[in-house]
């Protein structure tokens, strides 16, 4: 079945032409946006011809001219709060990134897909929030999750293998972690859309990486998103690898954030490993999905310092030098510098910041190295709202062949 927009003007019949003089609403939202800011459809739209930045890799604030900002394309600094909070949850994901790595190769994790590196990205996604907005991550964003409140093991607990998930995602409004590529992007349309229809005030974080870009749920979702001018943010984190793949083999756009125009939407490209530009850019993202302006596409230019997972050997499709050169832009040192050369961090606050960090990558070791019962009737118990006949059966095999096993046992002593 084809869902399509009604664009149908106002007394016609079914299946009539809509009236040519009446526009579409979602034309009506950018038309309003591009007066507001004064520039061309077109402009609004296409991203920056240069990527926004506002802290140099050396952790020096750029000046107004050098951020890559153009009309209707400007992004005033975040306040000095919102910068310590996010540098702090920065300095906790990079500690919780180690803490599983070392945890995976102990045999308490069954796979860790590392964000280190990128912990810009997933901390400014979260921040920029309001309390009622939804976050849909990727398998990589489990820094983002626990940025957005989930508990640490909660949120590790997927990764163990021990249960779907570990959190409530309507709790938190934090969708669930999943392996399948880009089905994310579909569900956080969806929710946006029923949020809209009943005229909540909600705005939804779409994240995923550039991969993710080369299938069609990503033209779906967008698309979609487009057509019913949806308050949905799609953060695409391009950390230039899906998996063994490099961008090159994937796209020849200009630029990812390129292809939201082609949707119908505005789209621009920030600085991955800078949490301030990243902050500002997705803070008025968000503002603008609110104030009724539609979707939008923002490109994180970043890069995924350590192996896709556990089970991957990045060695055999890209150079030492190559890590290097991303090392040289680490977000979390450039975040350092930066507070401390503004004389927002000194020894005192950094060293809180590390013993908070340290904590909970205490709390992860404990918490993932608990035994779980395990029950394995838990197997039939979520599939159906009402198990089927055949779901039963099994069970009741099951069932039987543990209380077989169990009474064995028992003989046996």
């Amino acid at each position: 079945m084809t869902i399509s927009a009604d664009h149908t003007a106002p007394g016609s019949a079914p299946g009539s032409a809509p009236d040519q003089a009446q526009p579409r609403p979602a034309e009506n939202a950018v038309t309003e946006a591009v007066r507001k800011f004064g520039i061309t459809v077109e402009d609004y739209m296409l991203p920056a011809r240069h990527q926004i930045q506002m802290v140099d890799p050396e952790g020096r604030l750029l000046a107004e001219g050098e951020q890559g900002t153009e009309p209707g394309h400007e992004y005033p600094l975040p306040g000095d709060e919102e910068l310590l909070a996010a540098y702090e949850q920065l300095v906790v994901g990079r500690r919780v990134n180690d803490q599983n790595s070392a945890l995976v190769r102990q045999g308490r994790m069954a796979v860790y897909p590392s964000s280190h590196g990128q912990e810009a990205c997933q901390v400014a996604a979260a921040l920029c929030l309001a309390e009622g907005d939804w976050l849909f991550p990727t398998y990589r964003d489990a820094v983002a999750v626990m940025t957005r409140g989930v508990d640490p093991v909660q949120t590790m607990t997927i990764f163990r293998g021990d249960w779907h998930s570990g959190y409530d995602p309507a709790k938190h409004k934090v969708g669930i972690q999943c392996t399948p590529l880009t089905t994310q992007l579909l569900h956080a349309v969806g929710v946006a859309h029923a949020a809209k229809l009943r005229g909540e005030d909600t705005v939804v974080m779409a994240m995923c990486g550039d991969g993710a870009t080369s299938e069609g749920d990503f033209h779906e979702a967008l698309n979609f998103a487009a057509v019913f001018h949806l308050p949905v943010i799609f953060f695409v984190q391009n950390n230039k690898y899906a998996i063994s793949v490099p961008l090159a083999h994937q796209s020849v756009a200009p630029s990812l954030a390129h292809k939201a125009v082609g949707y119908g939407m505005a789209g621009e490209r920030v600085d991955g490993n800078d949490v301030v530009a990243l902050l500002a850019v997705l803070d008025r993202a968000v503002a603008l999905a609110r104030g009724g302006s539609g979707p939008l596409l923002v490109e994180a230019n970043t890069y995924r310092m350590q192996a896709h997972t556990n089970a991957d050997d990045a060695t055999r499709y890209r150079q030492d030098s190559e890590v290097a050169e991303w090392l040289a832009k680490d977000p979390v040192a450039r975040m350092r510098t930066y507070l401390t050369g503004r004389g927002l961090l000194d020894d005192d606050g950094d060293s809180r910041i590390a013993a908070h960090a340290e904590a909970v990558a205490t709390q992860l070791r404990e918490g993932l190295g608990e035994d779980v019962p395990v029950d394995p009737q838990e197997l039939f118990r979520h599939v159906f709202s009402e198990p089927t006949p055949q779901l039963k059966e099994q069970a009741a095999m099951l069932a039987d062949e543990l209380a077989r096993d169990a009474s064995s046992g028992e003989a046996s002593k």
